[in-house]
């Protein structure tokens, strides 16, 4: 059915990555599809510190991100894991379009006050994919 899945994994909801591999796992059986799972660190704001600072932490978190997202995962899976940088809604979608992705899962969260005017990341994915998206409540 998919060729190429992605599961878009947030760092800071743990919770939710066993469910969304799993779906992700059950969508490829049988059809030879590579599964990737990604991660994305967004920019700390430049009022924080000296960008050079950021850049660094950023480094560090992505490292964090990936080491955490590799030992969920298995050393030995078949799973690709990636790290990205910037914004997440927007570098899914690019990275999804860039690598011809036909299905992304991503888990959501309950929406809060700030997720109505911002609008959260897994919203943004499902407006603007231009693939089968699979969103886990």
């Amino acid at each position: 059915m998919y060729r190429n899945i992605l599961v878009a994994v947030e760092p800071t909801h743990a919770e939710k990555h066993e469910e969304a591999l799993k779906l992700a796992l059950h969508l490829a059986e049988g059809v030879n599809s590579e599964v990737t799972a990604l991660t994305v660190i967004e920019p700390l704001p430049n009022y924080l510190g000296p960008s050079e600072t950021n850049r660094k932490n950023e480094t560090r978190a992505g490292e964090a991100a990936m080491a955490a997202l590799r030992k969920f995962v298995g050393p030995l899976s078949e799973i690709k894991t990636l790290i990205l940088h910037g914004a997440a809604g927007p570098e899914i979608l690019k990275y999804a379009k860039e690598k011809r992705i036909d299905c992304i899962v991503i888990a959501s969260h309950k929406p809060g006050l700030s997720d109505y005017f911002l609008g959260s990341t897994a919203a943004r994915v499902v407006r603007h994919a231009s693939c089968s998206v699979h969103v886990l409540r």
